[in-house]
């Protein structure tokens, strides 16, 4: 059984209402959130995990207007949710190779993490739209509405898949 709470001396100290301690045993785990972004050329898409690190939410949405205001709304995000890594969604080619967005990305990713001082991580984004959008179409929502959604819950499904990579225990396979 897990046990969340928050210590009397660590609110005091650095109050945040997203974070939690997780006793297990004798020892504490301290958690943050994951924030999830999905990169768009007019809107990145943010997700944020729980408190846990199981599940992912859709947040909202950024319009893009410049790498600064983009940089400050992340850091709002960031800084109002607890979060201490940051999963960029990274669009790899299906041959595995990285073409001029994904570059673009990287160097958007390192500028984050030298800006915010979090960890950023990449995370392989590929078919994440498509899958998203096929699942909307599927569930008959509206196309004006499925642009407002497909990015932020295209956030989730790649937060969604990092958060799943950290818990699963690594394989060796037999041959």
């Amino acid at each position: 059984m897990v046990t969340i709470f928050l210590k009397k001396d660590f609110v005091k100290k650095n109050f945040n209402p997203f974070a939690v301690e997780v006793s297990k045993n004798k020892g504490y785990t301290y958690h943050m959130r994951v924030l999830g972004l999905d990169m768009g050329k007019k809107r990145i898409g943010v997700a944020v995990s729980d408190a846990l690190g199981i599940t992912a939410q859709p947040l909202t949405y950024i319009e893009r207007r410049s790498l600064k205001k983009d940089m400050e709304r992340i850091k709002e995000l960031a800084h109002s949710y607890g979060v201490d890594t940051i999963v960029v969604g990274l669009p790899i080619r299906m041959d595995g190779s990285l073409g001029k967005e994904a570059i673009e990305i990287e160097e958007f990713a390192r500028k984050l993490e030298e800006t915010l001082s979090i960890r950023v991580v990449t995370w392989d984004e590929r078919l994440s739209t498509s899958a998203v959008t096929r699942t909307l179409i599927e569930g008959d929502v509206r196309r004006k509405k499925r642009k407002t959604l497909v990015d932020k819950l295209s956030a989730t499904y790649i937060l969604q898949g990092y958060l799943d990579s950290q818990r699963q225990p690594h394989r060796v396979s037999e041959t």
